[in-house]
């Protein structure tokens, strides 16, 4: 298994959005992204590092994108 670079909100949110993923939504302290019926979910929380599930949810999400 491949190890997933730490990683927080903001940098997520930027990697989804240079791999054509779109905000649809925010809810709360929650962004809700989309790509052709792939959908992710980030929670920003003041600089925090995301948990490594959640980064490992991105990479998926953008290889099952394309």
């Amino acid at each position: 298994m491949a190890k997933y670079p730490r990683l927080t909100a903001e940098e997520a949110e930027s990697i989804l959005l240079r791999n054509g993923f779109e905000l649809i939504r925010s809810r709360g302290s929650h962004r809700i992204y989309i790509k052709s019926k792939i959908r992710v979910v980030i929670p920003f929380h003041s600089k925090e590092i995301l948990h490594p599930k959640i980064i490992k949810q991105v990479y998926q999400a953008i290889e099952n994108a394309e």
